[in-house]
């Protein structure tokens, strides 16, 4: 699976950007594609069944970075410098990686039994899980039309291979939840498929549509499942050791769910005997207590679990930044350089 070393050593990368500030200068870089993404979008949520377009309103205004249908923008006009590419065909494949998102993000509200997201209701809470799982569907339906207006076959098979990956990262996920026995290994394997697939597809259909040769789709591609790795692995350990101020969410949501991310499996897995009752009565059991929170963060904070987290997601942010010295240098290339340099340094 690539990188899977640990260090203790967690120093700051050196001059990297704010993060939110290189969101939204790779925002910027793509406004006017990310404008036509959104009407895209809205445009493609129409429906004579009133319940889809309101639901499918709430998913997409409620915030989100845009990352994923960036990187498509992005990776297209980075190669199209150089490839002559002046087609509008990115433009609706990053609409449907939105799309593939939004879909997915109904569908794991459900399964999750969540009650927020972003800070309002989720759209299971509001119209019942019946209802989102179907919305999901259609949603998933629209994206496929987008992939399919591309005419490409290869972008067809790249992002409809994603959809699929991420459902079999779903299905494995619930294996490894609250299962104190699981291992690096199964983490990075649903790490890879629940959240860098999407990634690494975003950019390489960008790449592809743009007319890039080899080198520069298999670069691209592995551009962005380092970043989608190394973002998963960040995110995970804020849960434990975030500000909330910075984040704008509580933390701990992961422990009270019982989930087995990379803090809770080098912490099991480094607990002294007499500890183990203690993982086991939290995760497994999920009998949850008030104090437990804190406790978990110091054998975790002991242990250099949550170092040792970041230090891995630094590992595949470095091997992201050496995959885009397989492209050429333009701007798009440095703003997705400030991107995954700036994702390692988030909130703490």
């Amino acid at each position: 699976m690539g990188v899977a070393a640990t260090s203790s050593q967690t120093t700051k990368t050196d001059g990297a950007p704010d993060f939110l500030s290189a969101v939204a200068a790779l925002r910027a870089l793509t406004a006017r594609d990310l404008e036509a993404v959104n009407a895209e979008i809205l445009a493609r949520m129409q429906s004579p069944v009133d319940m889809i377009p309101e639901m499918a309103g709430h998913l997409i205004n409620a915030g989100g970075k845009r990352i994923r249908p960036m990187l498509t923008l992005a990776a297209a006009r980075l190669i199209g410098q150089d490839a002559d590419y002046d087609g509008r065909h990115h433009v609706a494949l990053a609409a449907a990686v939105e799309l593939i998102h939004g879909a997915t993000l109904l569908h794991d509200d459900v399964v999750d039994a969540s009650i927020l997201r972003r800070g309002a209701k989720t759209a299971n809470i509001i119209w019942g899980n019946k209802e989102s799982v179907l919305v999901g569907d259609f949603i998933f339906s629209r994206a496929f039309e987008l992939m399919v207006a591309a005419k490409d076959l290869r972008v067809l098979q790249v992002l409809s291979r994603a959809s699929s990956v991420i459902a079999e990262g779903e299905v494995l996920q619930l294996a490894t939840q609250k299962n104190i026995a699981a291992t690096v290994d199964m983490y990075l394997a649903v790490v890879e498929a629940k959240t860098a697939a999407l990634f690494a597809a975003a950019a390489q259909a960008g790449a592809l549509i743009a007319g890039a040769g080899a080198a520069g789709e298999t670069a691209l591609r592995e551009y962005g499942r380092n970043l989608g790795v190394a973002y998963q692995l960040v995110d995970d350990a804020l849960d434990y050791a975030g500000a909330e101020g910075a984040l704008g969410k509580s933390v701990g949501d992961d422990f009270r769910e019982g989930k087995m991310t990379l803090p809770v499996v080098y912490a099991v897995d480094r607990a002294a005997p007499e500890e183990k009752p203690f993982w086991r009565r939290v995760i497994a059991e999920g009998r949850v207590e008030a104090e437990d929170f804190d406790r978990a963060r110091e054998l975790m904070q002991r242990d250099n679990a949550i170092a040792d987290t970041i230090a891995l997601a630094r590992r595949y942010a470095k091997a992201a930044i050496d995959n885009l010295s397989e492209v050429p240098r333009n701007e798009y290339s440095a703003a997705l350089a400030d991107l995954v340099e700036s994702s390692v340094s988030r909130a703490f």
